[in-house]
């Protein structure tokens, strides 16, 4: 759950915040009283290696393609009329 601060802490705290934000910390910003505001830690991407990624992968059952290609054609239209 975010935790609620004041306008106030968070200009005099702002390098404290910012580090719990880096930590994951999420917060509500209130001005009088009244919410203003919500800072939350952006998602980053998280990067993994070719190696990793087919190490995680190789149980997997394998993907036929004409199976793969129906599903698609199932899941999207490929018409080229506009939808209305």
């Amino acid at each position: 759950m975010a935790k609620q601060i004041t306008q106030r802490e968070l200009r005099n705290n702002s390098g404290e915040i910012m580090r719990q934000l880096d930590q994951g910390e999420s917060f509500v910003v209130t001005r009088n009283g009244i919410l203003v505001g919500e800072l939350s830690p952006l998602r980053r991407n998280r990067f993994i290696s070719a190696e990793a990624a087919v190490a995680a992968f190789r149980g997997a059952p394998r993907v036929g393609f004409d199976r793969f290609r129906a599903d698609l054609d199932r899941a999207a239209s490929q018409e080229i009329t506009p939808r209305g």
